[in-house]
């Protein structure tokens, strides 16, 4: 049976495999005691720790308030996602596609820290590799470790010795504990992993980045209790004919889970893009029909996409539908309000609907936009090069309101749109930027006939 010493706080309970003066969770000096701990096996089977003083409950009036400690990763896009900064002490789950650039990303990040102590734990290329890749991308620094490593047990060991202030690990699906029998990537690895990272990053104050593989369906791939263990979870999306990627938070203790980060993938790395609105507008058509653009509200952030319809006479029994970038159903709807109260025969056409930039709409108020923009395919008429739209369609034909339409407002007049077409009941108590026209409308029917001549 094996045997493990370790060492827990008298204070807090915090258990760490190497003795020292100060506890490195609640940070009193010395309480640390020496505990003997053996594997034995639990109920199911599996290993349980005994001999080791559990954790004693305390009023939580007694409990200290401590905000926690951030720090910038040097990277704003990445930062904002983070919800703010990075967390001292937090597991971050970084799941994307093979290719999209989490290495690439991370790797870049290190750059930035250069004032920090970084322990890179590489278990899917070696050393060299790696140092090929970092010279590729300009990163150096003396306070950089590469480690080589598959072992948890090893990397946990090293990471003790050294005592970084970040933890990466590429990725999580190679790492195994020698004490079970399955084999590397499977269920009980992952989540034995993923723990002992969990407990080290809580013991010594260490934020732990871990990147995860995703699966075809592109979830994370492995178990998804993984979720429910970390702190964040970060995934960085992209479509692979494009330059651009697009980092965003599925979960996060410590901020928003709305906010976004966009990149651009070159030659030298992935470049920051600090204002994806005019990225994304930038070759936009002119005086062309079936494009309308609009505002969507990621996180705090508002952005302008455009959006394309197209819509052709229909060859077959039942039109066609594509849609990327919206939602398919609600595409429908969309479709459906036009014909019924809009007045455009558009059941017997076949609809085209794309976003530009591969962004994924996932508000109502990019309704508006989608309308006016299949009308003007249908019409064949442009609505114009200065004209955005905002608003939500309900099932009768009108325009509801959305939220933050002031700030909304002010991104449309920064890029220098001249006209905006709102729902009419929020024209009252809003002022308008300077130079920025408002067309109010209440339904539908109004607003297409107030734009597409």
């Amino acid at each position: 049976m094996k045997t493990k010493t370790v060492f827990y706080c008298t204070e807090c309970g915090n258990e760490t495999g190497k003795w020292s003066g100060q506890c490195p969770a609640c940070g009193a000096w010395n309480t640390l005691k020496e505990a003997p701990t053996v594997a034995a096996p639990g109920k199911n089977g599996s290993q349980r720790t005994i001999g080791r003083r559990p954790n004693r409950p305390r009023p939580i009036v007694e409990l200290e308030e401590e905000e926690e400690l951030r720090f910038t990763t040097g990277m704003n896009e990445l930062d904002r996602v983070l919800g703010g900064d990075a967390v001292r002490g937090s597991l971050v789950l970084f799941g994307g596609a093979p290719g999209i650039g989490k290495s690439t990303l991370l790797l870049q990040m290190c750059g930035c820290l250069g004032d920090h102590t970084i322990l890179y734990v590489t278990g899917e290329e070696s050393q060299r590799q790696l140092k090929m890749r970092a010279g590729r991308l300009g990163v150096a620094g003396e306070k950089l470790f590469v480690l080589a490593e598959t072992d948890i047990d090893a990397v946990i060991q090293n990471t003790e010795d050294l005592k970084p202030d970040l933890l990466i690990i590429d990725s999580v699906q190679t790492m195994f504990n020698s004490d079970l029998p399955s084999a590397p990537g499977s269920v009980a690895q992952v989540k034995d992993c993923t723990m002992q990272l969990m407990r080290l990053a809580k013991s010594f104050g260490i934020t732990v980045f871990v990147v995860g593989h995703v699966n075809k369906e592109g979830a994370i791939a492995g178990p998804k209790v993984l979720e429910h263990m970390v702190d964040c979870v970060l995934y960085f999306e992209g479509d692979s004919s494009t330059s651009y990627r697009i980092l965003r938070s599925a979960k996060n203790r410590f901020g928003s889970t709305n906010e976004i980060g966009v990149f651009e993938m070159n030659s030298a790395g992935l470049r920051e893009v600090p204002n994806p609105s005019e990225t994304l507008l930038a070759g936009r058509p002119v005086n062309s029909p079936g494009t309308c653009v609009t505002c969507v509200m990621q996180g705090t952030r508002p952005i302008l996409t455009e959006i394309q319809a197209l819509l052709t006479p229909s060859n077959m029994t039942q039109a066609r539908r594509n849609t990327n970038g919206v939602d398919y159903n609600r595409t429908m709807l969309l479709l459906a309000v036009l014909e019924k109260i809009g007045g455009l025969h558009v059941g017997s056409c076949d609809a085209y609907v794309n976003v530009i930039g591969g962004l994924e709409l996932d508000e109502p108020a990019a309704d508006l936009a989608i309308v006016l923009a299949v009308a003007s395919s249908f019409r064949d008429r442009p609505i114009g090069d200065d004209l955005a739209a905002v608003g939500e369609v309900g099932l009768t034909g009108e325009l509801r309101s959305v939220p933050n339409i002031e700030q909304r407002l002010q991104e449309i007049s920064r890029l220098g749109f001249k006209k905006c077409v709102i729902p009419a009941h929020c024209r009252t108590g809003i002022r308008p930027p300077e130079g920025l026209q408002l067309l109010p409308a209440r339904t539908v029917r109004e607003a297409v006939n107030a734009v597409v001549f």
